[in-house]
């Protein structure tokens, strides 16, 4: 998505520069995949504050995201693309077969109608998911486990990304974008493609 710049009209819109979200769905989530999100205003569970400036901020309700993608071998359809408050991410609602709403993180290149599945051995196209036995070495992956079963863990903000470079034994190993290289259980499930909003690192509040 391109990159939105303002004309400085008042002193709040001097460099100010956003990402355009025009493409994104325009309503609101599905009810039944959120839920209710408190504010800690910095507080800690006695009371006291512990982080200083926090406070205010619009009302947001939790989408719960599947990042266990334990739903195998069904395929489902992207439903929409939409914003999520909670993570600088998009997130993609999937219609599977079964007739079962559920939110993921949405890679980059993933557009509505498009199929997904989680299976032990499915296509390398974005949204797709299986262990990292079956996914070929050099491949761009997101939203990787650390134990399996657990959820992913690794990559799971805007635009991040994680490489496949190598396989140990049971073990593959990775190059994270700080460059630092991880062994992970092969049996661990992730995730093909980017991770979407690259842009968001472009932004400027003009602050």
């Amino acid at each position: 998505m391109a990159l939105k710049q303002f004309k400085p009209n008042t002193p709040g819109q001097r460099g100010l520069v956003l990402v355009d979200k025009s493409d994104l769905f325009k309503g609101k989530p599905v009810k039944k995949l959120t839920e209710g999100l408190n504010k800690a205003g910095g507080r800690n569970h006695s009371g006291k504050i512990t982080m200083w400036q926090r406070g205010g901020g619009h009302k947001r309700r939790y989408r719960i995201i599947d990042f266990k993608r334990n739903k195998l071998d069904v395929s489902g359809i992207v439903e929409r693309i939409e914003y999520d408050p909670n993570r600088s991410a998009y997130i993609a609602l999937i219609k599977y077969d079964d007739k079962e709403f559920r939110y993921i993180i949405a890679p980059q290149r993933l557009s509505v109608g498009d199929k997904i599945i989680s299976s032990n051995k499915a296509d390398i196209k974005p949204g797709n998911c299986m262990p990292l036995s079956s996914v070929p070495v050099g491949t761009i992956i997101h939203n990787i486990e650390l134990k399996p079963g657990k959820g992913g863990q690794l990559a799971r903000s805007a635009g991040s990304y994680v490489q496949l470079i190598g396989k140990d034994l049971s073990y593959s190993i990775l190059r994270l974008t700080s460059g630092e290289v991880r062994f992970v259980l092969s049996t661990c499930l992730c995730t093909i493609g980017a991770v979407s909003n690259p842009d968001n690192q472009n932004t400027n509040l003009g602050k």
